[in-house]
């Protein structure tokens, strides 16, 4: 017979691509992640992982387990919820401007992880979704610290730069031209004092949301302070050539107030998967 819980390190194990991350995701230890994998595979009589110092990958026998491993989860889940008859809700918010490529695939792992759970997101503003948070709207939020709250848990860092594309042209003696967030953006206060600081001349030639904004840039309109997580292909970073100063990180906080303890471990492999996905600086 399987353990539940061993099938699961597993499948985390190679969702993550790390045994730490998966600890993380499980609220446990590497060691005892190790452990349990090792058990599976002494169970199974197969080497399912490969691991190396510097990666982590499926062996074949591995590869050929993981569809199964899934679906066992997944089975094992529903006959849960069956008998339990619990019915569980996970309210989300993330904000606009965290809001990046992977969350779709982060949600669909989430899915798998835990079939009996239903995921409402809410994509706002960072202030609105705090404001909906405080108010018992919403069960979590990933924002941003953009304000001067101290609490909540840090993901990871967010790195700025100055992007722009490879046709976009600045010409000496003109203001820079820029495309920038709404004025109620933190990001957008920053960059603009430090381009006065710096007397360097600037002029708002494109104001829009993330996507309207990384628009802009591809089509070589302006350039903008923006995060390096989202910069796309045809984005480079402009702030040597052009001589611009540097923007500070911030960081992406988690606030929750969940209590309840498997959706407490949904929540915990939300933000090991978030901190996985992060591209580097």
């Amino acid at each position: 017979m399987l353990e539940v819980d061993a099938v699961r390190a597993f499948v985390l194990i190679v969702d993550l691509q790390s045994f730490t991350r998966a600890a993380e995701a499980l609220g446990s230890t590497q060691g005892a992640v190790s452990v349990k994998l090792k058990r599976l595979e002494e169970r199974l009589g197969k080497k399912l992982i490969e691991r190396t110092p510097r990666q982590v990958r499926l062996s074949v026998q591995g590869e050929a387990f993981l569809s199964p491993a899934r679906e066992f989860l997944a089975a094992h889940e529903r006959a849960y919820a069956a008998l339990a008859a619990e019915k569980r809700k996970f309210r989300l918010g993330i904000a606009a401007h965290v809001m990046g490529p992977e969350v779709p695939t982060l949600l669909a792992k989430l899915r798998r992880l835990d079939p009996c759970l239903t995921i409402e997101v809410l994509v706002d503003n960072s202030r609105a979704l705090l404001d909906a948070y405080e108010e018992g709207r919403l069960d979590a939020v990933i924002v941003r610290s953009d304000d001067d709250r101290r609490d909540g848990e840090v993901l990871g860092p967010e790195h700025f730069g100055w992007f722009a594309s490879a046709d976009f042209e600045h010409r000496v003696g003109e203001p820079l031209r820029l495309a920038s967030h709404p004025p109620c953006c933190k990001v957008r206060e920053v960059a603009m004092r430090l381009l006065d600081g710096a007397q360097i001349p600037w002029t708002e030639a494109f104001v829009g949301a993330t996507p309207a904004v990384m628009a802009a840039l591809s089509a070589g309109l302006a350039a903008a302070a923006f995060p390096r997580r989202l910069a796309t292909p045809d984005m480079i970073e402009v702030s040597q050539k052009l001589g611009l100063p540097e923007i500070p990180s911030l960081s992406i906080i988690l606030h929750s107030s969940l209590t309840d303890a498997r959706t407490r471990e949904t929540l915990r492999a939300i933000t090991a998967a978030f901190s996985e996905h992060r591209r580097p600086s």
